[in-house]
């Protein structure tokens, strides 16, 4: 995992990258959210910079013709970050400097690194350090919005998880085997490269369940990408050979199988022993697809509340 990987692992690149006021009065609009715009350098200076590096190593003339076919959706990415932020402020939510400080100590601490390295990492990289600060700043702001509108709502009562145990197929005696999610493409001659921008995007701090439900391309996607639980005797020979190498919290690199491109996430590793480890299961299942529905829900409902003018 590159440097960059590691330090940019609280940064939503989908976040406004930085332009004076006077810059955005010379620059194309792509698009207005409220009294707010965002501008085509913003759009794609977060492109560039999410470009896998195989696009990266692209002709000019291909690169533009990637960049162009990906243009809406990065838009449309950009759009639904500027309506949270724009209501984590309505909700008088901010970020400290002390919050910020927190949080790269926390980085910093993870990774083993100095002030010195932390900051010649990113500076690298071409980021002011300021701007990174101001980035991250953002992010935590995004996570505290969503927190408070969405996670922190969710109930799952013993019932439900009665009816969903009752209705499984699953066993509920001695099992082993893995909760498991993943983001899929189907087969076709731009499948890999599909996968490697989405990969790309989740190696610098990308939602999980937001890319699946964004680009996954089976009906798994409804649930952000959530395939629950499979026995270890019962996962497919492809998949086993990826997840037999990872850690809890891990996703792969895309690799093929049969159907498509996969790109894997190990969610955990479950041994159920007992009726409250099946319990434990289910709970954590109906709170990920609850929370996957209401945060679709939620910010269909920002973006009703809006407005939003997309240019030509």
């Amino acid at each position: 995992m590159s440097v960059k990987i590691l330090l940019l692992a609280l940064i939503s690149v989908l976040l406004v990258p930085f332009y004076s006021e006077a810059g955005i009065m010379l620059d194309k609009i792509m698009a207005i959210v409220n009294k707010e715009v965002i501008t085509w350098s913003e759009l794609y200076k977060t492109m560039e910079f999410e470009a896998p590096e195989n696009v990266k190593a692209m002709k000019p003339e291909d690169k533009r013709k990637f960049f162009k076919e990906n243009e809406h959706m990065f838009l449309e990415n950009l759009i639904d970050a500027r309506l949270q932020l724009q209501e984590a402020a309505r909700s008088g939510m901010g970020v400290s400097e002390g919050d910020i400080d927190k949080a790269i100590a926390e980085i910093k601490s993870k990774y083993s690194l100095s002030d010195e390295k932390f900051r010649e990492a990113i500076e690298k990289e071409g980021m002011p350090f300021k701007e990174y600060r101001r980035r991250l700043g953002e992010q935590i702001l995004l996570g505290r919005i969503v927190e408070q509108e969405i996670r922190s709502k969710i109930v799952v009562s013993e019932k439900e998880i009665d009816d969903y145990i009752k209705n499984s197929k699953d066993p509920q005696g001695v099992t082993e085997g893995y909760d498991l999610s993943h983001i899929f493409f189907a087969r076709s001659s731009g499948a890999m490269q599909k996968a490697e921008s989405v990969y790309k995007m989740l190696s610098e701090g990308a939602n999980f369940i937001e890319m699946a439900f964004k680009h996954s391309e089976d009906s798994s996607a409804k649930t952000g990408g959530y395939l629950g639980f499979i026995k270890k005797n019962e996962i497919s020979p492809d998949f086993a050979s990826v997840v037999s190498g990872m850690k809890k919290g891990d996703f792969s690199r895309p690799f093929q199988s049969g159907s498509g491109v996969h790109i894997l996430r190990l969610n955990d590793k479950v041994e159920v022993k007992s009726q409250q480890d099946m319990r434990d299961v289910v709970k954590k299942k109906l709170l990920e697809q609850k929370s996957m529905k209401d945060y679709k829900d939620w910010t269909r409902s920002l973006r009703e509340q809006a407005y939003i003018e997309v240019k030509d």
